[in-house]
Formats: C-alpha cells, sequence, structure tokens
C-alpha cells in the first residue's frame, strides 16, 4: 500500500509563526532524529519547509503543531502523474484541468477552495501551468507535449497560436470598485465591442443604474454590471466564477440567458457555479471537483449534466471508483405543518407595528405582524424590495421613519446579526452592535 502512496504537505502562510513558537514540529519528528532534514525551521524563518520525500506520514508534527497550520494528506500515487500546477513548496496543489469544447457550456461544480479559480486562470491562458515543477517550471512545448493526444493540446495550441482573447468575471465582485472608476454606462461605453449595450441592459436591468457610480452600486447591482461587461466584448473564451451570487432566482435565470447567448461554434465558455439549479439549466456538460480545501484539488472526466450532479451530491466517482466524501448530500422533503406544530413548542410572542421607512427615492411600509420563537421564517422577495431595511429595523440598527396609531412596539431583545456584505471594520477588537457595526 506504501507503494501506491504518495503524500504532500501543506503548511499555511497565515498560521505558520516559527517566531512564536518552539519549532515543535521539527523537535518531535522522527525522521530528524534520525538525521535526515525532514523539516527545516529556526525562529528567524519565515514558515517551516516540509520534505515530502522524506515525510513517512505519522502525523506527529500536525498535532504538536501549536498554531494548526501543518496538513499531511496521503495521495493515491496515481495522481502524482497528473500534477497540472503548485504555487510552491507546501502549497495547494491541482491534479488535471477541465476539457473545455467550442460551442458548449462548460460547468464547475465543487466545495470553495478546491481549485476551480485557479483552474481558470490556466484554462484562460492568465497562470501558465507548471505541472508540479515550481522550481524548474516548463516551457510551453513541454507543457503541449504532456497534454498530446488529448483536447487540452488542441486547446493550449489555439490559445498560443491564434491568440485567443479569455475574459473572466472575477469571484468577488465586491472588489471591483476598486479597480473601476467612473459611471456604469461610462464603462459600458468604453467595452462595448459587440454593440449590446441597450440590450444587455435591458435584459439584466441596469437601466435604473446607468448613471450611478460603480462605487456606489449594491452586490447585486455589481455582479450584473460584471456579467454585462464580460458579455459585452469580443472574446473566444469567456469565464464567469460563481455568477449567481447576491442575485435573487429571476435574475438569476435572466443572467443564464446571457450566458447561453454567447455560445458561438468556435467559442467556449466556462462558469463556475454553486447553485446546482442554476448550474443545470446553464450548462451543456460538468466536471466535479474533489479534494481538501486549501490542500489540493482534483478534476474528474466530463460528464453529463444530469449524472455530473449526481455524482457531486453522492460524493462517489464511478469512473475512478473513488468516494471523495464520506456521506451523500440529501435533500429532506419537508413535513407538514401539522406535523411540524406538535413537535415544537414555542415559549414567546413578539409583536411589530406598521411602520414607514424611507431612504433616498425607496419607501417600505410595513404592516404589523408577529413571530414567535422556535421557528425559522425566511423572507422571499427580489433584490431592492426591503428585506434588508426590515431585518435592520427589527434588529434596532435602522430606526423607522413613523410607526402608524398602534399600542405595539418593536421589540427588544439581544439580535445577532450578519449582514448581506461583510465590512471588517477593527476586525480584531469587539465593536458593540449598537455601534451600527457590522462585527
Amino acid at each position: 500500500m506504501a507503494d501506491r502512496l504518495t503524500r504532500i504537505a501543506i503548511v499555511s502562510s497565515d498560521r505558520c509563526k516559527p517566531k512564536k513558537c518552539r519549532q515543535e514540529c521539527k523537535k518531535s519528528c522522527p525522521v530528524v532524529k534520525t538525521g535526515k532534514l525532514c523539516i527545516e525551521v529556526t525562529p528567524a524563518s519565515k514558515i517551516a519547509f516540509i520534505s515530502e520525500e522524506l515525510c513517512i506520514g505519522c502525523g506527529i508534527c500536525v498535532k504538536k503543531c501549536p498554531f494548526e497550520a501543518i496538513q499531511i494528506i496521503n495521495l493515491p500515487r496515481d495522481l502524482d502523474k497528473d500534477t497540472t500546477h503548485r504555487y510552491g513548496p507546501n502549497t495547494f496543489k491541482l491534479h488535471r484541468l477541465p476539457v473545455p469544447r467550442p460551442g458548449q457550456v462548460l460547468g464547475l461544480v465543487g466545495t470553495n477552495g478546491i481549485g476551480k479559480s485557479t483552474a481558470l486562470k490556466v484554462l484562460a491562458g492568465k497562470l501558465k501551468p507548471n505541472l508540479g515543477r515550481f522550481n524548474n517550471p516548463p516551457d510551453w512545448q513541454e507543457i503541449l507535449t504532456y497534454f498530446r493526444g488529448s483536447e487540452l493540446q488542441n486547446y493550449f495550441t489555439r490559445i498560443l497560436e491564434d491568440n485567443l482573447k479569455a475574459i473572466i468575471k472575477p469571484q468577488y465582485v465586491d472588489h471591483i470598485p476598486k479597480a473601476v472608476q467612473g459611471n456604469v454606462g461610462q464603462v459600458l461605453d468604453q467595452k462595448d465591442e459587440r454593440e449590446m449595450k441597450a440590450e444587455l441592459c435591458a435584459d439584466l436591468e441596469l437601466n435604473q443604474v446607468i448613471d450611478r457610480n460603480v462605487g456606489d452600486l449594491s452586490g447585486g447591482e455589481l455582479q450584473r454590471f460584471a456579467i454585462a461587461v464580460v458579455a459585452i466584448q469580443n472574446a473566444e473564451i469567456y469565464m464567469f466564477d460563481e455568477p449567481s451570487s447576491y442575485l435573487d432566482v429571476k435574475q438569476r435565470l435572466k443572467a443564464a440567458q446571457v450566458i447561453r447567448s454567447l455560445l458561438r461554434p468556435n467559442s467556449y465558455v466556462i462558469v463556475v457555479e454553486h447553485d446546482l439549479s442554476v448550474l443545470d439549466y446553464l450548462s451543456d456538460f460538468i466536471c466535479c471537483l474533489y479534494g481538501k480545501p486549501g490542500a489540493y484539488g482534483v478534476v474528474t472526466l466530463p460528464f453529463s449534466v444530469r449524472e455530473g450532479i449526481n455524482i457531486f451530491l453522492a460524493g462517489f466517482v464511478p469512473t475512478e471508483n473513488l468516494r471523495f466524501r464520506d456521506e451523500s448530500l440529501t435533500f429532506k422533503v419537508a413535513e407538514t405543518p401539522q406535523e411540524s406544530a406538535e413537535e415544537i413548542e414555542t415559549y414567546a410572542r413578539y409583536k411589530y407595528p406598521t411602520m414607514t421607512k424611507t431612504q433616498g427615492n425607496f419607501k417600505l411600509k410595513v404592516m404589523e405582524g408577529e413571530f414567535t420563537d422556535s421557528q425559522i421564517i425566511v423572507m422571499l422577495g427580489e433584490n431592492g424590495t426591503g428585506k434588508t431595511t426590515f431585518i435592520r429595523m427589527l434588529a434596532g440598527l435602522l430606526k423607522p421613519d413613523n410607526v402608524e396609531g398602534s399600542d405595539v412596539e418593536i421589540p427588544e431583545f439581544n439580535v445577532s446579526y450578519k449582514p448581506q456584505k461583510i465590512i471588517l471594520v477593527n476586525w480584531h477588537e469587539s465593536v458593540p452592535i449598537s455601534s451600527g457595526h457590522h462585527f
């Protein structure tokens, strides 16, 4: 069995602090005690180095590290020859690549930190795959030889020889205002290579924010703006990293229609998506990614949409006879309301009054209502209809402009509020919720 396994050692650069520990990993390593340099670290080091060739996989260093910075993972040796890219020693490792096909939408699905964004960068030609040789990276001729006989050889040959243009819609749209200046209309005018501005603005509901600065857009507006900026340009490769984040159901369907409209016989469209219903609607075929987040990721062969989603939910890849998750993901059918009412006891009932709140041109009117404890209440509605404003008023973070004639007052209780947009303010300090900060 040992001959069939290979090990990867992951040392977190954020957690490893040799200056603040006693180098317990090195002192406890049995291989180091035999005189071999399996772990190299001193108090002056920035980060510990672990030799994967000398490591015996005992796991002692993992348990001894006071900062929990080390992971030792056993992999099948078959995967070692399939290494596509590694960022450096003791860092994330990606095995294999998704295989895009012209005229079809390729969907990628997998947990966060598993290598989907890395795969996009490689397929876009923005990250040169080093085949795991970060100290001696190969040239493109060697990379093409490595992929010889596969569809990826033709794909990378087209990127190099035909100078294909690839555009990626970034995953974190809330970072866009830092890089893009001006209002929505000006940016779209600058990028409009397909003369599709009017049509895209109508489809993605951008006409009402066309004169607004990019920095003033909400999360959903930024997402639709980012999709429009990508779709409005001429390119051979379109990539969308999580295009449905921040969007409501109707907007997700509209965005999916816009993405599918980009298909041409010689163009590639690749989408990373967590929403399985959107993935099902968008994709023509799917590649699943599995592994250990932050440590390594493996790309499966392409599957049909139905088969790929079922493989991801089951946690089992039949073509490789491999289980990558202990349990399958199942969706339980909700019980009838009558059965639920008998099982759950409620102890308190809270009422809130009829109230109004005006913010700019938007006016929200809330009718008097009530809720009890021991309940999960879901609010459904399109973006921009006042759900967040209502929640903030209930949490005491926003005062209503007017409370209409009623003896009922907004209930006072301790509230833990998770905001829609994360704003880090004095992360290491305790900020009271009454101050208006989110942390």
